[in-house]
């Protein structure tokens, strides 16, 4: 798969699909409409803003760091930008991913840092009004989860969890930072 990048206000297209405009207002029926990029991760789908999406490319090996959390698979240098990669099934307790050409990588950019997701697959390009959108229900587990959790949708029977992208990542960023520092070549590792 080709690396795709995304120009501020484009959507990405994905292998058999056409750019999309990004989310609008809905001016007839006063809905707020939304536009999500969903992909699955096992047999689950999850979904972001599209806005949030920088790219997505193909899957291609990342440099190991030292002292880094099991679900931060390393880093890539993705034209000069150092991005670290996070595996979301391993994020989410599922194991893991045995990485192959056909995982993917959503490029994901969160204020003024971009953070890699590895996936499956991509699934769709999903526009929704916000009133679709279904809270999070409350769990007895005890798992953190819920904080990064935002609502579920669904559409065509599949049921699409959607992501907040900056609690994501909040707990990560110190790690990275803090593996990055202990390693002098962490930068000459990524080149």
């Amino acid at each position: 798969m080709r690396s795709q990048s995304l120009q501020p206000g484009k959507a990405p297209a994905t292998r058999g699909m056409t750019p999309i405009e990004p989310a609008v207002q809905a001016s007839s029926a006063g809905d707020d409409i939304r536009q999500f990029i969903t992909f699955t991760v096992g047999h689950e789908e999850y979904g972001v803003g599209i806005l949030a999406v920088r790219e997505i490319r193909g899957w291609t090996p990342e440099n190991k760091l030292p002292n880094l959390p099991p679900h931060v698979r390393g880093i890539i240098n993705l034209r000069g930008t150092i991005i670290p990669i996070l595996d979301l099934r391993a994020r989410f307790g599922g194991g893991m991913t045995e990485a192959t050409k056909t995982h993917v990588v959503v490029v994901i950019q969160v204020g003024e840092t971009a953070r890699g997701l590895l996936v499956d697959a991509i699934s769709d390009i999903l526009t929704i009004s916000r009133d679709q959108i279904r809270p999070v229900p409350a769990m007895e587990t005890g798992e953190e989860h819920a904080e990064y959790l935002t609502g579920l949708f669904t559409v065509e029977q599949r049921m699409v969890t959607l992501l907040d992208v900056a609690r994501l990542f909040a707990r990560d960023v110190i790690a990275i930072e803090h593996a990055a520092g202990d390693s002098g070549e962490a930068t000459d590792a990524a080149h």
